[in-house]
């Protein structure tokens, strides 16, 4: 079974983690920018958009809660298997999860980034 050593997988999750924490507060910067956008726009056409970029941070927001919380028990798992015997690395089946996670962390990135884009497009329409 193939081992990694659990300080690599935990400069990951770390990295990971302040990623995601980073991500956290740019989109509560943005949603004071749609607010104020809000407040200067009131016509429906804005307001479709408004709402629609609130249904999305909403929901990154809440992908990205998800994605720490399974980041975290992933940290925890990986710190129990540090108390065993082969202390300093991980065995297979922490990998998978471990890499299942860095592929979901990838994919958020790029839903964020894109989000982010789109909404900096609006924002500039409408500022």
């Amino acid at each position: 079974m193939k081992k990694v050593s659990i300080s690599h997988i935990s400069n990951e999750h770390n990295y990971w983690l302040r990623s995601l924490d980073f991500y956290k507060s740019e989109i509560g910067i943005l949603k004071n920018i749609l607010t104020e956008i809000a407040q200067k726009n009131t016509g429906s056409e804005a307001m479709k958009e408004v709402e629609h970029f609130q249904n999305q941070f909403k929901v990154q927001l809440e992908n990205i809660d998800q994605l720490s919380h399974n980041i975290h028990t992933n940290l925890d798992n990986i710190s129990k298997q540090a108390q065993q015997p082969n202390a300093g690395y991980i065995d297979g089946a922490l990998l998978v999860g471990h890499t299942a996670l860095g592929e979901k962390f990838t994919n958020e990135e790029h839903v964020i980034a894109d989000t982010i884009r789109t909404f900096r497009r609006f924002a500039e329409q409408w500022m």
